[in-house]
């Protein structure tokens, strides 16, 4: 089975996690007909094959990007703009998405790029609490409900044909702690290669974009 119809089953067989501390909701955008049609044309542009890819974590989706269209780090504007899929979603933009994007149009553009790396997530859904973003990590309750939930997700991933040798994750803080402890537990990547957050970036050190857009591509290529 291609790679692109592996992830396709995933995402159309995806459930919500089950007894979440009160208050979490969370974002499934995949029921959603429009998300599984840009899906589908993602996936099918940059996916049809066999190929091994290097896989990429962030930390969960966000309610402007991956939460509205379901493709991790890619909003409505760089989906459409970008990647050449048209949608039907509200253009808002989400700074982590125009980060990736930079990264990739550096990196040869979309179509080098993904030949190349995989992006998933290691919670596949998001979370929002009092109508805000709420990241997996955000309380011990949430984290430790979440566990089995994870563990299966990046199992899935990993089937998806992704190479196992090196697993980037996105984040050099609490992504990053969460995935190394998990990974020392389960085994499941030989080594784990923290990457700057594409938010962190963006929020607080834009005016050094290309810096950080260059040390991301190294460690990426090493």
């Amino acid at each position: 089975m291609y790679f692109n119809r592996k992830v396709l089953a995933y995402y159309e067989d995806i459930e919500s996690p089950v007894g979440l501390p009160d208050g979490v909701e969370v974002m499934n955008p995949y029921s959603n007909p429009e998300v599984q049609r840009v899906l589908e044309a993602f996936y099918t542009s940059y996916y049809h094959d066999n190929k091994k890819r290097k896989l990429i974590l962030g930390i969960n989706p966000g309610r402007l990007g991956a939460g509205i269209t379901g493709i991790p780090f890619t909003d409505p504007i760089r989906l459409e703009k970008d990647c050449g899929i048209t949608n039907d979603f509200v253009k808002k933009g989400e700074l982590s998405s125009e980060f990736v994007y930079k990264l990739i149009a550096q990196m040869g553009g979309p179509a080098h790029f993904y030949r190349h790396f995989y992006i998933g997530s290691v919670s596949p859904l998001g979370f929002l609490k009092d109508g805000k973003n709420y990241n997996y990590y955000d309380s011990l309750e949430l984290k430790r409900s979440l566990k089995p939930y994870i563990i299966n997700s990046l199992i899935s991933q990993i089937s998806f044909g992704v190479e196992t040798t090196t697993c980037y994750c996105m984040g050099q803080g609490k992504n990053f702690d969460y995935l190394k402890m998990l990974n020392d537990e389960f085994h499941l990547f030989k080594k784990i290669v923290p990457l700057p957050h594409p938010r962190w970036v963006m929020q607080y050190k834009r005016k050094e974009l290309d810096f950080w857009i260059n040390e991301t591509i190294q460690l990426l290529i090493k």
